[in-house]
Parts: structure tokens; sequence; C-alpha cells
């Protein structure tokens, strides 16, 4: 019992915002399938654990590990008293979107990074928490972007969609309004073939590697004055596609332009730091 209290107390101090209370009440509500370390009480890891159904979260959870499981429902119920989670990691699960049940995010108010990567998602989830700042999907089948889920995001900063099955009418300015703070994008290996339109003005990295985009629209970046990184490796890019100054940007820093069919260098800004043209069909 002694070195149980001494337990407590160490992980009152490395959390120093929950009450000694609520520590008590957390380790005893810790799920049976799951590890609550005394040290870091506001972690639940519930990890490689084969769960097929997410168990009753404690209400003072703010880290939740689900990962590498075999859920395949997002259930309402079992977050329903894991209002202060801060941060959920689903990835590796066999969630669909139709077992991603309607309230089951919406009652993370405060949630801030959501990692649903190699999932079998067929859409983005609907609705987000509003405080969210990362949003992780890559290796899903999202194939569509409802009009409007991201309406009030206006504190996401990351949105990764890489590996899905994502097509230019799926992205859209519509699409993507309301990701008015939005810094990162990663849009590799999905099926465009044209860039995407609607980006925010504070985009500064656009990841677009693997896809099947064969021109860039001369004004493309008119309303990008932020980007610092643009990757388009494997791509469909010739000299043809690629307008004389798109790439003169005062902005850019690092360019990746490896694996298309270029034969010229194109035209780049002097204070481009970084520029990727391997296996490409450069003659001059």
């Amino acid at each position: 019992m002694v070195v149980f209290v001494a337990l407590l107390l160490v992980g009152q101090v490395c959390s120093e915002e929950v009450p000694y209370e609520h520590l008590i009440s957390q380790i005893q509500a810790c799920p049976k399938e799951c590890h609550c370390p005394p040290s870091f009480p506001n972690a639940v890891y519930c990890d490689n654990k084969g769960l097929k159904r997410i168990p009753a979260i404690p209400p003072y959870t703010w880290y939740l590990y689900l990962q590498n499981n075999l859920i395949d429902v997002l259930s309402a119920d079992a977050l329903r008293n894991a209002t202060q989670l801060r941060w959920i990691n689903l990835n590796r699960n066999k969630i669909t979107s139709e077992g991603l049940e309607v309230d089951a995010l919406k009652a993370m108010s405060n949630l801030v990074h959501l990692y649903m990567e190699d999932n079998l998602l067929s859409s983005i989830p609907s609705p987000l928490p509003a405080k969210l700042e990362q949003l992780r999907l890559s290796r899903n089948r999202i194939s569509k972007i409802p009009p409007g889920v991201f309406s009030g995001m206006d504190r996401l900063t990351l949105l990764d969609l890489q590996g899905n099955k994502l097509q230019d009418d799926a992205v859209t300015e519509v699409n993507l309004k309301g990701l008015n703070n939005l810094i990162q994008i990663n849009l590799a290996k999905n099926q465009l073939n044209t860039m995407p339109l609607g980006l925010p003005p504070t985009t500064t990295q656009i990841f677009l590697d693997s896809n099947n985009i064969e021109k860039i629209p001369a004004e493309y970046f008119k309303g990008l004055p932020k980007v610092v990184s643009l990757r388009l490796n494997r791509n469909k890019l010739a000299n043809g596609g690629i307008p004389k100054n798109v790439f003169n940007l005062s902005s850019i820093l690092d360019l990746q332009l490896s694996h298309n069919q270029l034969t010229e260098i194109p035209v780049i800004s002097s204070g481009l730091e970084h520029l990727h043209l391997d296996h490409n069909k450069i003659k001059s």
C-alpha cells in the first residue's frame, strides 16, 4: 500500500492539473484490458491487445492508445465519459465509415490529435471536434470529402490523407472550406490528375507525390503565398505542363520533382535551397 500511494504521489507531481482524487478514480477505473501507469495517469494504453471493441474509458484520460487492434466500431458509449481526451491513436484497426457512430467524435470536445491511419474509412469522419489540430487518415479507402466537414475547423494545421482514393472532384474549394489555418496537407498516393483546388493561403507544405498530375496552372500559386515545400515526385509532369515562372516563388525553399518526364530544368527562385530532379529525362 505504501508503494502504491508513493506511485500515486509521483503521478500527482507529473499531472499537476489533475486533482489527487481524480488520479485515484482514474487508476481504479482503468479497463482490465488496458494499462494505466500511475506515473502517467492521464494515459491509457490499450494497444496491441487484440481488442474488437473499445472498453469503457475512464473520465480523466488525456491520451488514449488503441492502435494495432481489431476494432471495427468506434462506439459513442465507450468514449462517453472520456470528454477530456486530447489525443487518441486508432491506427491499424478495422474501422469503417459505417462503423463510426455519429456522436463518437462529437463528445470529445477537447481532442487535439486524431490518428486513424490504416483503417477502412471511405469518407472523412463527421462531425469532427472543433479543437482538432492534427487529423491523420493516411492509408484508408477515402474517396469522399463531405462538403462542410471542415466548417469551424479553424485550429486544424495538419491534414494527412496520403494513400487514399481521392480524385479531382473530391478535392475542391467547397470541400476544403473551413481550413483557415492549415499549414501542411498530404495528398500523396491518391488518384489526382490535376493540382488540388481550394487550398487555403496559409498552406506552407504541399505533398502530392505519386499521383497522375500532368500540368500546373500558370496562376496556381498566386493564392498560396506561403508555400515553402512542394513535393510532386512520381507524377507525369513534362516540360509542357510547367509554365515558365510557375516555380519562381520567393517563398519556396524545397522543390521535389523526381521521377517525372522533364527534359529541362525549370526556372526556379534564387532563394531555393533544395531541388530534387533525379529520374527525369533532363538533357539541358
